[in-house]
């Protein structure tokens, strides 16, 4: 018995919706692929400039003269800096020799929640600079810790730290003036700065207990003992 025309119909024109949108799909893919393979290095280029912009911020160019973001080290999660997760740091060398460290912390009890920091430390220990890169405190009141925000423009909050090193300010020091510390702060905005200032200490202290490590120079594999001709 012959099928009715109309299932017929009906099965031809499922059979062909799917291959069109089978078709579609593969064309689409394609086209998405292309696109992202043409766009992808100039996406790189704006991520590594926007990174390289903001560690400019806290070390002077004059210091290295390498290729900074392909000169990486894995740093493991650590409580030093506050940090649950493995980041990436990166060392600056200046002809040849390590001159520099940046690398991020968190200050996990700002006021608001988490303050990320960036801080680049000299291979003699001295701060060479911090930012704050990403917070949540209140507008106005305790986010004057990044210098865009801050309304001292001539000398930014977070510029307190340049040049300050464990060798040169004592343990106790590392606080606000109101708990009889070295660095200012503002008026019924003290919870702020003092995590910031807790975070960098403990970056720092991080920093040396660690220096061997992070400024070491990356191993050359030497050349093999066996003798010419040798199997190993």
């Amino acid at each position: 018995m012959t099928p009715p025309l109309k299932t017929l119909s009906a099965a031809s024109m499922a059979v062909r919706t799917a291959i069109v949108l089978f078709i579609f799909v593969v064309v689409f893919t394609g086209l998405l692929a292309a696109a992202y393979q043409a766009t992808e290095p100039a996406i790189e280029a704006a991520a590594a400039a926007e990174k390289m912009k903001l560690i400019g911020e806290v070390l002077p160019r004059e210091l290295y003269d390498n290729d900074l973001l392909n000169d990486q080290r894995q740093l493991p999660a650590s409580a030093g800096l506050g940090l649950d997760a493995p980041s990436t740091a990166y060392l600056g060398r200046k002809s040849g020799s390590a001159s520099a460290l940046i690398f991020e912390a968190v200050a996990p009890d700002g006021y608001s929640g988490k303050i990320r920091l960036l801080l680049a430390v000299a291979a003699d220990g001295r701060l060479l600079g911090v930012r704050v890169t990403q917070h949540k405190e209140t507008p106005g009141l305790g986010d004057y810790i990044d210098p865009r925000k801050d309304k001292n423009k001539e000398r930014p909050w977070i510029t307190q730290f340049n040049d300050l090193s464990l060798a040169t300010v004592s343990g106790r020091e590392w606080a606000v003036r109101k708990d009889h510390g070295r660095f200012d702060s503002l008026a019924g905005a003290t919870v702020t700065p003092r995590a910031v200032i807790k975070a960098v200490h403990k970056a720092l202290q991080y920093v040396a207990e660690n220096r061997q490590q992070l400024f070491a120079s990356p191993e050359v594999p030497t050349p093999s003992s066996a003798s010419p001709g040798e199997s190993q």
